[in-house]
């Protein structure tokens, strides 16, 4: 019987870090140079020559 309470948590643990994975991966990114509008400020690159 405790061995199948502790398979279910470690079951729910898993399916949890998997859910929370993907959310992750599909949630919009608030940072960096496709959200700021144009704001970004990007290195230049200067001609050597």
């Amino acid at each position: 019987m405790i061995e199948n309470i502790f398979i279910g948590l470690v079951f729910l643990g898993a399916v949890a870090y998997l859910v929370n994975t993907v959310r992750k991966q599909f949630s919009p990114k608030s940072s960096g140079c496709a959200s700021c509008a144009g704001n970004c400020q990007v290195g230049k690159i200067e001609n050597p020559i």
